[in-house]
């Protein structure tokens, strides 16, 4: 029996800027600026009172990170929608152990080493005390791939960080894991993947990555 054909979108937006200053997060807490709030809405086209305008996808289903600076937008903007955000831990950024919350200047300092020999081999990032990047790219593949059962139509925002974004973008792309330092991934960088499935072949391109300056000339793309 020839399988049924179907097209999933989905829009990344990474969190915006967070509370705390210059530091590396990872699995701490802290909340959004008010600054990061409005990079948000900018991005994905929110007015002020985060009420949906012309240009705002239609999103069918919002997930998120655990985590504050991702959470509170993604519960925010779905109430808006009249329907409840999906919290899952997955999608949240890697856990930096010991480094997490260093000063970055500091932070680059203790990490170089094992990001020099992490261009070479992937299992070389191993933050102490933290979670190594093999365990962090597979449960974040794990999150991806189960997006592919969601029904054909469906529209997903995943409110997410850097991290995530630079598994998930490199693997649409072909990109290696350890080769996505070129990739531009800022605050309420806001990027979308179109996902086909037909005949049991799986595909996935990028529509377009950090719209979020030109999101009202864009978002009527695919």
């Amino acid at each position: 029996m020839k399988q049924s054909s179907k097209t999933i979108l989905v829009d990344f937006i990474r969190h915006g800027e967070p509370e705390g200053g210059d530091i590396l997060r990872g699995q701490i807490d802290p909340s959004l600026t008010e600054f990061g709030w409005e990079q948000m809405r900018q991005a994905s086209a929110l007015t002020v009172e985060h009420r949906s305008t012309i240009a705002t996808p239609p999103w069918t289903e919002i997930l998120s990170s655990p985590l504050k600076r991702c959470r509170h937008f993604a519960e925010r903007t779905a109430a808006a929608l009249s329907f409840s955000a999906s919290v899952d831990a997955r999608w949240q950024e890697i856990d930096y152990g010991d480094w997490d919350g260093l000063p970055i200047d500091q932070w680059r300092q203790l990490a170089a080493a094992q990001f020099k020999a992490f261009r070479d081999d992937i299992s070389a990032l191993a933050p102490p005390n933290g979670e190594d990047f093999l365990s962090f790219r597979d449960r974040v593949l794990a999150a991806w791939n189960e997006i592919a059962a969601k029904p054909d139509g469906s529209h997903l925002l995943v409110v997410t960080h850097g991290g995530v974004l630079r598994v998930v973008l490199p693997s649409v792309l072909g990109m290696p894991l350890n080769r996505s330092f070129p990739l531009h991934i800022p605050f309420a960088c806001l990027s979308r993947v179109r996902l086909t499935l037909d005949g049991g072949k799986q595909r996935a391109s990028l529509v377009f990555h950090n719209a979020g300056e030109r999101v009202v000339g864009v978002m009527d793309s695919g």
